[in-house]
């Protein structure tokens, strides 16, 4: 018999009513409706924003274990909001995923006997008799919104790896490294909260590198050097974020190496993160850096377009916004810097819509965009430039990429290639791996021929001269 989404919340409710008391069952389980059976998410609709926010507090684990049993492992719940809206002439639904984190606490950590058991936790204050760590993980870092692609790939595998057997890989250390907004510290969360849902009885601790270097210089001020060294080293996996930030300070170094050195020998995970390649950081001891080569450095590049619009879908999915196509892909054509700055003007844009009582517009976009990027370095990508052309010749941009040699795709991609010369600081070699994989050969002679058709043609001339205006405008 086929499972339809009324069949499976069914028998949820049936196994719901034994563990809740009747007026719970009564007040938060009977409005729900369920709605939608895709694959393995099973959607229901709750009445409103309040009512979703009190399940995911209060039943959520409950929910959670019952969906589980009737879809399986994989299986995950999907929410469906009434909201009611003052404008709207009747109330409309928006979707939001389930919080997908578990309890991220750790176990009262075991003081080995040759310990004092004063032993101090730097993370709280003195004279507690249980070293109770706080794993200091954000919860809304979690692998299900880190998006993959060609820019991470190899990092986010690395990172579900060491989730998996932490402290049993190769990849021990695993260093993730990028430029500023790339998604490292994300990454770091995510591998903590992973291993924390599936060893629980880890102990896993995430903490900068300048919160590190002050507990270590409150340590020395008050002679509890050992106790400081003792404690780091009982955590099962320590993350430490922007290790370059040690560079410099020998005595931070130098007691970080000695704690390195006994979690690496009896097997515990560390993870760290910096930007910059272990080969690039300056003012660290040598030891430390053949230490951190041991295991695996594993680079986050720049996000390409496809990521960048995946980013932005997903950060719309968690929020439970929908924008048209259109917009979605202006944004992610125009900021091309990092994540960061990419979700800062998707919330700019939605704030600005908000407090004005305006609906999100093309235009409201571009305005948004153009105040947003006057505030950072913003150059015109190749990507965007490749959208312009298209659209102007009516072309997927799929075509402009591929070996076809078709007459019309040849011009526009050897216009393209003019466009991102004269317009970007990217290489020859880059622009021809942005249009199909030329050399830089192809690229010159596009320019050339380019050039010589706007000197000779005046129809082309004013096409290029529409297109420039077109592209420029997008470049303030």
């Amino acid at each position: 018999m086929e499972k339809t989404c009324e069949s499976v919340w069914k028998k949820c409710l049936q196994i719901i009513k034994d563990n809740v008391s009747p007026q719970s069952f009564k007040t938060w389980f009977e409005p729900i409706k369920p709605i939608r059976l895709d694959g393995k998410v099973l959607t229901i609709e709750v009445p409103s924003q309040f009512f979703y926010e009190w399940l995911e507090e209060h039943y959520i684990t409950l929910i959670k274990k019952v969906i589980r049993q009737q879809l399986g492992p994989e299986g995950r719940l999907e929410y469906s909001i009434v909201m009611e809206h003052a404008v709207a002439e009747k109330p409309y639904t928006v979707r939001i995923p389930t919080k997908t984190s578990g309890d991220l606490k750790n176990s009262p950590v075991s003081v080995p006997v040759n310990v004092s058991s004063t032993i101090r936790n730097p993370f709280i204050i003195p004279g507690l008799k249980k070293v109770n760590v706080e794993s200091q993980l954000n919860p809304n870092y979690t692998f299900e919104n880190f998006v993959e692609g060609d820019c991470n790939r190899l990092a986010r595998s690395a990172g579900y790896a060491v989730a998996g057997k932490p402290g049993g890989t190769a990849f021990n250390p695993l260093l993730i490294y990028g430029g500023v907004g790339m998604g490292k510290t994300h990454l770091a969360h995510a591998i903590g909260i992973e291993i924390k849902n599936s060893h629980p009885g880890k102990t896993v601790l995430y903490v900068t590198s300048e919160k590190f270097t002050l507990q270590f210089i409150d340590a020395v001020r008050n002679n509890e050097q050992n106790d400081f060294v003792h404690f780091y080293q009982m955590m099962d996996v320590l993350i430490i974020d922007d290790i370059q930030f040690l560079a410099g300070k020998e005595k931070t170094q130098d007691v970080f190496f000695h704690i390195f050195n006994h979690l690496h020998q009896t097997g515990k995970q560390i993870i760290l993160t910096s930007d910059k390649a272990p080969v690039d950081l300056q003012g660290m001891e040598q030891r430390l850096l053949s230490r951190f080569k041991w295991g695996l450095a594993a680079d986050l590049q720049m996000p390409d377009l496809e990521t960048r619009i995946s980013i932005l879908n997903r950060k719309m999915y968690q929020d439970g916004i929908e924008l048209p196509k259109e917009i979605v892909e202006y944004i992610a054509y125009s900021i091309t810097s990092n994540v960061r700055e990419l979700e800062g003007a998707l919330i700019s844009i939605l704030a600005q819509a908000s407090l004005n009582k305006k609906s999100v517009t093309l235009e409201l976009a571009k305005q948004m965009i153009d105040k947003f990027v006057k505030n950072t370095t913003h150059e015109v990508s190749i990507d965007y430039i490749q959208k312009i052309v298209c659209d102007y010749f009516d072309l997927p941009i799929e075509m402009l990429k591929s070996k076809t040699r078709k007459r019309q795709v040849v011009q526009a991609r050897q216009i393209a290639m003019y466009f991102a010369k004269n317009m970007t600081k990217s290489s020859l070699s880059s622009i021809g791996a942005h249009c199909g994989g030329k050399d830089h050969a192809t690229v010159l002679h596009a320019c050339r021929t380019v050039n010589n058709l706007i000197e000779t043609d005046k129809k082309f001339k004013a096409s290029v001269m529409e297109l420039q205006k077109k592209i420029a405008i997008n470049a303030k």
